[in-house]
């Protein structure tokens, strides 16, 4: 499998997942982000190290399953993502909702 460049890190994470499970894991220091899908753990550590300049000592992934959706009568899928619950170093966090 293709590794990824130092440079393209960045493009491996999309977006944080703000839910209410993921509200509840930031007690535990656990962020979750949505990712490439082709990215290994360590892309992801790498990236997010990069990022946000922490200390990762986990992380999980898991690959939920494409949904199908209809539009009228044309059948289709939502647009697949793969979730990573990344595990910070005690000490360590990332701002996901600065104060204004």
């Amino acid at each position: 499998m293709a590794r990824f460049e130092t440079r393209d890190l960045p493009d491996i994470v999309h977006r944080p997942i703000v839910t209410e499970k993921a509200t509840r894991l930031l007690e535990d220091n656990k962020y979750v982000f949505e990712v490439v899908p082709r990215a290994t753990k360590d892309d992801i550590k790498a990236a997010i190290e990069d990022l946000f300049d922490v200390k990762v000592v986990r992380v999980n992934t898991m690959n939920p399953p494409r949904k199908q959706r209809r539009m009228g009568r044309f059948m289709g899928h939502r647009s697949h993502f793969k979730r990573a619950v990344v595990t910070l170093a005690p000490g360590d966090s990332i701002t996901l909702f600065p104060e204004v």
